[in-house]
């Protein structure tokens, strides 16, 4: 019997500069997004996935302590109140990233998930955290995530998180489908070059190592002031075969939507028996073995 779940994502490029008003530039983007998840609402979206960072840009292409002031706290921060409420409103389940304060100082890169009827359910915070010349210098902003691979059941299925450098790391995408996630969202913001080619090889080989759907997200265009490369959007579906079900455009603002049949999780997993012919008991060196 199929389960078939309505799924979005957004992608959407920074319509301000990053040498304007921090407030002002949160302000247009949580704007601008409000008005894509009510289209989502219309076309009957039920689970629905906002990119890395949402209400900014990429501010990681540099180092300046201005940007700590778009930290709030989960879920009494402003934009998870306003998320939730639209959530219960639209009967819809959001994946909503967020900069995330815990105390003053510690802060991570975070994204809260919300059920259909407005129930904050929980947050994952980025595991991985890259620092690395031109532009990415995550380790200013963030710590390292410390909630493990949290799983949450909503309304309309078992979801999991990966943010955006997470991606390139397949323990913790394998931990979220052994933790019962049926499909895993990837919210990112990348840029072309080398990752554009790993984009579409490497969530839809996690896809088939763990027979789950994928969600991956990219922002899109080139952000100002900064030079570190054009954002490519291409954000896309994928069944547990592999296959990209449904691919946004390389640099246009977009919601894409995509009818899911949670159904063949069990289908895939019936043919590709990779769960039944693990062998934990020989996987220990994984922990233990320093680089």
């Amino acid at each position: 019997m199929s389960r078939v779940v309505r799924c979005g994502l957004i992608q959407a490029s920074t319509p301000m500069a990053g040498d304007q008003p921090v407030e002002k530039i949160k302000e247009a983007m949580i704007e601008k997004h409000v008005a894509m998840i009510r289209q989502a609402g219309a076309q009957g979206v039920q689970v629905l996935c906002l990119q890395e960072l949402f209400y900014g840009p990429y501010f990681c292409a540099e180092q300046d302590a201005k940007w700590y002031s778009l930290v709030e706290r989960i879920p009494d921060g402003p934009t998870t109140k306003l998320c939730c409420e639209l959530a219960k409103e639209l009967k819809m389940v959001l994946v909503v990233p967020v900069y995330e304060e815990e105390i003053t100082g510690v802060y991570y890169n975070t994204a809260s998930v919300i059920d259909a009827d407005g129930t904050y359910l929980g947050k994952y915070r980025k595991i991985h955290i890259p620092h690395c010349a031109p532009g990415f210098w995550e380790k200013f902003y963030f710590k390292p995530g410390n909630l493990g691979y949290p799983v949450f059941k909503t309304r309309y299925g078992t979801i999991g998180v990966y943010i955006c450098y997470d991606r390139h790391f397949p323990e913790g995408a394998r931990l979220l489908a052994l933790n019962g996630a049926e499909i895993i969202f990837n919210p990112s913001a990348t840029v072309a070059g080398l990752s554009e080619y790993l984009w579409k090889l490497e969530q839809p080989a996690h896809a088939v190592a763990n027979g789950v759907w994928f969600g991956a997200i990219n922002r899109v265009g080139t952000e100002k002031p900064w030079a570190i490369g054009e954002f490519y959007g291409q954000s896309y579906f994928c069944n547990p075969r592999g296959q990209l079900v449904a691919v946004a455009s390389r640099g246009e603002d977009e919601l894409l939507v995509s009818d899911v049949d949670l159904s063949m999780i069990q289908e895939v997993r019936n043919t590709w028996q990779f769960f039944r012919d693990r062998r934990p008991e020989t996987y220990g060196d994984l922990a233990r073995l320093l680089p």
